[in-house]
């Protein structure tokens, strides 16, 4: 004989059926597959798992009885076993034993005792998910035409979609078919099904209008005292079908299955009832309006099946799927409730109370929060067609904007379980940097074929469609900046020590519940872990940006260096390069040029600065044009690289190269227009001697003064208006900043307000101006040289006419005073070819000029306006250009009215 260890599950159990049944194991077939059912469902006590509260009540209970000493025995043993660890689940077994003596103490009724033991094995509570109506602006679901329900054939009630139901909210609960407080008994049999079913619906005194067929009324139920008798009989031929087997075959049709009356067709997309039924009206409409649960159950079945076996539909894909799988769950254990009903009932055979028989009636009423469920995951498993990660959190978000609470719980209960892998993949972002988003359903995503040099501006990106709806735009660039900011110190920083404050990855939303508190807290706690963890993160960047990469010193040096910041060495530097860089391009080479710079450097109080600096600092030849000098290719470097090129990338070193060029540009017309003066006072007092030169030479001191006007002017307006006040924000924004976006994005401002107030976009006139300084530098010069030779020929003809009178001999022979005075008149002939050069040099500078200050007058930026004022502060332009006669204050009014 096999030991108890040896004996399987099923035989033990039978034989527990048999002992407490009292029968053989023939005659307790039935109620061992009952047992099996139970044994095998996930049924959960309805009271608190405490083993001291159930102990005292089994203690209570044995003093009622009067069993003092038991009580004591039962205490003391309970002590002893508390002491040992035998038994695993002393709190269920002592449940078993409680649940066993309150059966024992019942009243003998097979019915009763079934549907009790049945009755206790399930929850109070057993809902998973609160109860959920459809929200009024979704989707509504149609079955097509003659779908929903049974065919139009059947009867003229029958559904045609899910509009025969409101969707604007929830409806009242129909009327309790008890019209009468039954006998204790019946209530005894009836309640544990009405109360503890996990859908059972609640009673109501109203009977809603899309519950009740149209233009009936449900007749009331008849007396708690009053039984019949239900026989159910199959008919056979035309004979009209039995209410029992209708309800049998709604039952299947509930689970998707086809009955023997009521099959699912293909073409129409319905239930139908078979053609050759006979069926009252009242049950035809009622049975349509059961049908359309096994439609709503197969649309949802359906959509969790096939998406369950996608791969592809991610994480947030199968949370949703097994959301739906649960409350399916939860509907499949109210339908084995009915199912084991009907089975008492057919065992008992035609002698069953009124209030106590499974009718179409009462199974429409129990069956009516389940289909107010299923129309709300039909509705949303429509709605959520196509979506997969965060999208389709946002689309379950959407459907929990509504005022009813039990709705809204339903849809926050799916939500928790939905946003349980975004949480996570959030958490797992911003503590570690980690991201495993195989199926693209986070909102960060990252390119694997960027290098580590754009890591930070290229690598990662918000996925803006996958942003849930709950989760904020600032939140969403916040948790980006965090993860950023953790792997750019990893990876390019090579930083792995991670900031103190930052608490641990533990925290994060490990189970569904603890997710559902972050989604009703997402203003408070999970905003503070955001914040927290984003200045925390973006402090320590920066601080191992300016402590270990001297950020900040690099920025002053840019400045200092590449914007002419540091005047001694600039100044130093260009009187060093002015004998190279006057000689073509092409005879240039950069080693010489680097010489020069380095002593430049050792002169000045650049040596004093870092080396890792002046390391950095270099010369660079442009490309080289025909025609183009030193001057034109010249421009000084700075060498940046690892975590330095994410500040200073190559657009921005672009940037900065373009500003030196202008910038050199400038100062090399001031120092052009130094040696144009120079020049003028030099030679002014030598060319007194030659009087015809006298108006060319006025000519000269007005256009240079002009020149000069001109280009001191641009020189302060850069220097103070333009380096100096975009300088000083860009340093105040430095130090302000929260995260290395803000420094890049104030540093990227800078450059383009430089360049932008430095007509550097559109310098083609400003640039003509400075050609237009160089060109009057050389004809001054070629002026100058001319004239010169044509003194010092005349001081030498001169001296040696002396010399010979001197001697007593004729100054000049005739042939040699007619050789001068032909020489005389023949430079006399080219003054005025001179005149008309500087004249036509003359006007096309102002007109020029005259155009760059109507650009100015016209530029929206207000301190361009106010420089064409102090460039033509006399109104020497605006004589000659109309254009220029508009007023500041008018410009500026109907650049108002403009906007």
């Amino acid at each position: 004989m096999a030991t108890l260890e040896q004996k399987s599950p099923n035989v033990l159990l039978q034989s527990l059926c048999c002992r407490i049944t009292g029968k053989s194991e023939a005659e307790v077939a039935h109620q061992f597959q009952y047992a099996v059912r139970v044994v095998g469902s996930n049924y959960a006590p309805s009271i608190e798992r405490d083993e001291f509260l159930v102990s005292e009540k089994i203690k209570k209970e044995l003093l009622k009885q009067r069993r003092e000493a038991d009580a004591a025995l039962f205490s003391e043993l309970h002590r002893k076993l508390q002491t040992q660890g035998v038994l695993k689940h002393r709190w269920s077994v002592l449940y078993l034993l409680l649940s066993l003596s309150e059966d024992h103490l019942k009243p003998s009724s097979r019915v009763g005792n079934y549907g009790a033991l049945f009755a206790h094995a399930l929850p109070r509570d057993a809902h998973s998910t609160p109860f959920y109506f459809t929200r009024p602006q979704s989707l509504a679901l149609c079955y097509g035409e003659k779908s929903g329900g049974l065919s139009a054939s059947v009867g003229t009630s029958g559904i045609s979609s899910l509009g025969v139901y409101t969707l604007n909210g929830p409806t009242p609960t129909p009327q309790s078919f008890l019209a009468s407080q039954p006998p204790q008994s019946a209530v005894e049999v009836t309640q544990p099904l009405g109360s503890r079913l996990a859908w059972a619906l609640p009673v109501s005194n109203s009977v809603p209008s899309a519950v009740a067929p149209p233009n009936t009324r449900p007749s009331p139920a008849p007396p708690a005292q009053t039984t019949r008798v239900v026989n159910r009989p199959r008919r056979d031929g035309d004979s009209e079908v039995s209410e029992a087997a209708l309800v049998r075959d709604i039952l299947y049709v509930f689970q998707g299955i086809d009955g023997k009356y009521i099959k699912m067709s293909a073409q129409e997309n319905c239930y139908k009832m078979d053609t050759k039924v006979l069926l009252c009206k009242s049950k035809c409409d009622t049975s349509s309006r059961l049908a359309e649960l096994g439609w709503l159950h197969n649309k949802v079945r359906k959509y969790a099946d096939a998406r369950s076996l996608d791969r592809a539909f991610g994480l947030v894909g199968q949370s949703f799927c097994a959301s739906l799988h649960q409350e399916l769950k939860e509907y499949y254990r109210l339908l084995s409730v009915l199912h084991s009903q009907l089975q008492v009932e057919d065992e008992q055979g035609v002698t069953v109370s009124t209030e106590n028989s499974l009718t179409l009636r009462r199974l429409l009423v129990w069956m009516y929060d389940p289909k107010i469920r299923l129309k709300t995951l039909a509705a949303l498993v429509e709605y959520c067609q196509g979506r997969k990660g965060g999208e389709l959190a946002s689309a379950v978000h959407a459907y929990g904007k509504t005022g009813d609470p039990q709705m809204r719980a339903l849809i926050q209960h799916i939500l928790s379980l939905v946003s349980h892998p975004i949480f996570n993949f959030l958490y797992r972002w911003i503590y570690d940097g980690e991201l495993e988003d195989t199926y693209h359903e986070f909102f960060v995503a990252s390119d694997p074929n960027v290098k580590t040099d754009r890591l930070w501006h290229d690598k990662y990106s918000l996925r803006k469609s996958m942003i849930p709806s709950f989760i904020t735009m600032d939140q969403a660039r916040k948790v980006l900046l965090i993860g950023k900011s953790i792997n750019f110190l990893h990876q390019v920083c090579h930083n792995r020590t991670p900031p103190v404050k930052i608490k641990p990855p533990s925290n994060s939303a490990d189970t569904p519940k603890e997710a559902a508190e972050l989604l009703s807290d997402l203003e408070g706690t999970f905003q503070e872990k955001i914040d927290s963890a984003y200045f925390d993160t973006s402090k320590y960047l920066l601080d191992v940006l300016n402590r270990d990469y001297q950020l900040l010193d690099h920025l002053q040096a840019m400045r200092r260096y590449l914007l002419l910041g540091q005047g001694d060495f600039i100044r130093h530097l260009m009187d060093l390069l002015k004998p190279e860089l006057v000689r073509p391009a092409t005879t240039l080479y950069q080693h010489n040029l680097t010489g020069i710079l380095e002593t430049a450097v050792r002169a000045t109080n650049a040596q004093f600065d870092n080396p890792e600096i002046l390391k950095r600092l270099d010369v660079r030849l442009l490309e080289v044009s025909p025609g183009d000098t030193g001057w034109d290719v010249f421009s000084l470097d700075y060498h940046v690289d690892g975590p330095l090129a994410t500040v200073f990338t190559r657009e921005c070193m672009g940037h900065y190269l373009r500003v030196f060029n202008f910038l050199w540009r400038a100062k090399r017309m001031e120092y052009t227009l130094t040696d144009i003066w120079k020049g003028q006072m030099c030679n002014g007092k030598l060319l007194k001697t030659m009087p015809e030169l006298s108006g060319v030479l006025h000519q000269c001191h007005i256009l240079a003064s002009e020149m000069v006007h001109f280009i001191h002017q641009m020189q302060y307006y850069i220097t103070f208006e333009v380096l100096e006040c975009s300088w000083d924000e860009l340093w105040n924004k430095v130090q302000k900043a929260q995260d290395l976006d803000h420094i890049i994005a104030a540093h990227e401002v800078f450059l383009d307000t430089i360049i932008s107030r430095c007509l550097l976009d559109n310098n083609t006139r400003l640039r003509a101006i400075f050609d237009q300084i160089i060109e009057f530098q050389n004809a001054q010069d070629s002026l100058y040289r001319t004239a010169l030779e044509e003194l010092a020929l005349r001081l030498q003809f001169e001296e040696k006419k002396q010399q010979k009178e001197k001697e007593g001999q004729w100054g000049v022979t005739a042939a040699q005073e007619a050789e001068h005075k032909k020489r005389i008149e023949e430079f006399q002939e080219t003054i005025p070819k001179m005149r008309s050069q500087f004249r036509i040099l003359a006007h096309f500078y102002q007109s020029i000029v005259q155009q760059f200050l109507v650009l100015l007058m016209t530029s929206p930026d207000e301190s361009l306006r106010f420089l064409s004022f102090r460039l033509d502060f006399n109104e020497h332009y605006r004589a000659r250009e109309p254009r220029l006669r508009v007023s500041l204050g008018a410009t500026r009014g109907r650049r108002l009215s403009n906007i």
